[in-house]
């Protein structure tokens, strides 16, 4: 229900009755027959289901922002993403403005501020996807019609020229000579080494290895059967969100997996279980749970990148790939595999991801032989990387 009546300016203004029974007011109306001819379309709209309220609309993105994060229900690691875009970008640049002032072109105007001040591409697209999931929530609401910012995409002015960056990979030699350069590193030493060959020919992910628990690696030593890693569904990977770590599910459902191990792995990790106690496979020289940014400080980036070019470098290494990260050995394992025309579904299934086609996805099924050669082809590759690298360092000369 909607009335009208003159507000004391000699203008006039629309009232009308909300559900839950109090009363709203839509002010500044010239002519009596404007604000009559509005409040019948909010009649029509209310008995259609369709009215808004227009204070929905005026809802700051600061305000919406805060009952949004109350209703979240995501791993804390995704919360920690969301509550440093919006702290850092979103907020500083929507959070006093009401959710009806934003608009596409708006919006497109500050992604291009965004990459002219150097973000990545990458990053301002993330931050674009959760500016238009808190458009889309506040919608379904029924705080404004409707996300401004779907269908935007509209192509205006110059073509981009930007090409896709690479991602980049490491041969089975070069992963090698990053775990040797690895294990000479005072910061580092036999554990990392061993952490970043399993890396390489597994392609677990970080926090899957580093989740990694004792009674989920299964190790043959005589070889009858295949040594394997399981990770968990419940507690199969380590999280860090700011200062604490702790275990939970990994990346998706389908990472739940059981990872065939080489051949040539079984007796390493085996010598690095008995290097340590800890129940947690791969842990720091301090016998810690690792830490991305120790890690790649620590062993990664020196291990990949050399230390000769330091001034004084601790202890001097050569370059064995330089730029390459730690999730750069996960590309490398599935190059490899690629390169050994494993099947896609093997693949997939390897690495925990989810095949684009369906139904691939739902009736094809690894073959033992397709296990067997991709286990095959990854323990040539080491067969290959160790006779190409000469001397053999004590770090892999296992009894």
């Amino acid at each position: 229900m909607a009335w009208v009546c003159k507000s004391a300016r000699s203008t006039w203004r629309v009232r009308f009755r909300r559900d839950d029974g109090s009363i709203g007011t839509v002010n500044g109306f010239a002519s009596e027959t404007a604000a009559r001819q509005h409040a019948e379309s909010m009649e029509t709209d209310q008995r259609r289901g369709v009215f808004l309220d227009p204070d929905g609309a005026r809802t700051t993105v600061g305000e919406w922002v805060e009952q949004w994060l109350d209703a979240l229900d995501v791993y804390d690691t995704t919360e920690a993403q969301y509550r440093s875009l919006l702290r850092n970008h979103i907020l500083p640049r929507w959070g006093e403005h009401g959710l009806g002032e934003i608009s596409a072109i708006r919006v497109n105007a500050w992604y291009k501020q965004l990459r002219a001040d150097g973000y990545a591409a990458s990053t301002v697209a993330t931050i674009g996807k959760l500016l238009s999931m808190l458009l889309s929530d506040a919608a379904d609401e029924r705080l404004i019609a409707a996300n401004p910012l779907l269908g935007s995409r509209r192509r205006r002015g110059k073509r981009r020229r930007e090409r896709t960056p690479e991602r980049p990979w490491a041969t089975h030699q070069q992963a090698l000579a990053i775990a040797d350069n690895a294990a000479r590193l005072p910061g580092a030493g036999q554990g990392a080494a061993t952490l970043i060959v399993t890396a390489g020919w597994t392609g677990a992910r970080w926090g899957e290895l580093t989740g990694l628990q004792r009674h989920n690696l299964h190790l043959d030593p005589t070889g009858d059967t295949t040594s394997y890693l399981v990770i968990d569904p419940d507690i199969g990977a380590l999280h860090e969100v700011g200062n604490r770590l702790f275990l939970g599910p990994p990346k998706t459902p389908e990472s739940a997996r059981t990872i065939a191990l080489p051949p040539f792995l079984v007796p390493l990790l085996a010598a690095h279980l008995r290097s340590h106690p800890h129940r947690h496979v791969f842990v720091s020289p301090q016998g810690e749970l690792h830490r991305r940014s120790n890690f790649s400080r620590r062993a990664m980036r020196p291990a990949a990148d050399g230390t000769e070019h330091l001034a004084r470098p601790a202890v001097a290494v050569p370059p064995a790939r330089p730029g390459l990260t730690f999730h750069g050995l996960r590309h490398s394992h599935k190059t490899w595999m690629i390169a050994d025309q494993i099947p896609d579904i093997a693949q997939a299934r390897r690495l925990g991801h989810i095949l684009g086609d369906k139904i691939a996805q739902t009736y094809s099924h690894v073959a033992a032989e397709v296990d067997a050669r991709l286990l095959q082809g990854l323990q040539d590759r080491w067969d290959k990387a160790v006779a190409d690298s000469g001397d053999i360092p004590d770090w892999r000369a296992t009894p």
